[in-house]
């Protein structure tokens, strides 16, 4: 398959999207703000006038949206990718944003009966991973049509894992979300602690990076912090929407996540602050205002 179509070009998206036709793919684009496509068509990208009429002219569409009801209208609203479906138009949708995986089970269904196959795949890494190719990616959905999508996979992560069955990857998301959370917690707090008891942030960070208490968010977020860096990889607003989901999935599943409730309150805080579109470092504001003291001084 190397007739892509990609669908929403935020950070995440358009890094994928550029991604894709460095790999050699060639690649239509729709965005529902055009401008966020100019650098891609610049690159070789085609333009479509409207998620069906992408969805008509390519082999498999990528969307990478922001919300569950976002994954809906632009795969069933009016000039959605369904109207593309058929003879000639795509076969598969890889659905890469973050979403219900109940919702997802039902768009499986819907999508088959309208003649293409959902896969379920949304990525973890941030807008690093994004622009590098080292996203990686949880995969749910069938298993031959995750073999037959798995070069374009490869072109935007490094880590490929299928699942299971459709709401398999998105199931996992949820899980990696909950540890993306309660990271965070632990980095802000450790953190807190060091700048309290008058140590170098820098070298906290480095004997505890390489130690037993590594973690992604450490290594790439205590940084950020300590340098009062709060440019977004990845938002705290959308943070919260993924913890919406969790907390949606174990109230149905009966399963109590103090844990992660504690994180989600945290990030909630931070949101009511005006801190929703910043990094989810920016979490980091919430203990300084409960502690009275500035991880960086100024």
């Amino acid at each position: 398959m190397k007739r892509i179509g990609c669908i929403g070009l935020g950070i995440m998206g358009g890094a994928m999207a550029r991604n894709l036709l460095r790999s050699g793919f060639e690649v239509a684009v729709w965005n529902r703000t055009r401008s966020r496509a100019e650098g891609l068509l610049a690159e070789g990208a085609t333009w479509a006038g409207s998620a069906g009429k992408l969805a008509a002219q390519v082999e498999v569409v990528c969307v990478n949206v922001t919300d569950t009801s976002d994954v809906e209208s632009v795969l069933f609203g009016e000039r959605g990718v369904v109207e593309g479906l058929g003879s000639g138009g795509a076969e598969v949708v890889i659905d890469h944003s973050t979403i219900s995986p109940a919702a997802t089970r039902e768009f499986a269904q819907r999508l088959k009966t309208a003649g293409a196959d959902l896969l379920d795949a949304p990525v973890s890494g941030g807008d690093v991973g994004a622009r590098a190719g080292t996203l990686s990616v949880m995969v749910g959905g069938d298993q031959a049509v995750f073999e037959r999508c798995r070069s374009i996979l490869e072109a935007v992560g490094r880590t490929i894992t299928f699942c299971g069955p459709s709401g398999s990857g998105q199931a996992t998301k949820a899980c990696n979300q909950v540890l993306c959370a309660v990271n965070l917690v632990g980095v802000c707090e450790a953190m807190a602690l060091a700048r309290r008891e008058g140590l170098d942030l820098e070298r906290m960070l480095a004997v505890t990076t390489a130690g037993a208490a590594g973690s992604w968010s450490l290594a790439n977020l205590g940084p950020q912090i300590a340098r009062g860096d709060l440019s977004p990889g990845f938002m705290i607003d959308l943070i919260n929407k993924d913890l919406g989901i969790v907390a949606d999935e174990a109230h149905a599943l009966e399963l109590s996540l103090p844990g992660t409730a504690l994180g989600s309150e945290l990030l909630r805080e931070a949101a009511s602050e005006g801190l929703g579109r910043s990094g989810t470092q920016a979490l980091c504001r919430v203990y300084e205002k409960r502690g009275g003291f500035k991880y960086v001084e100024t």
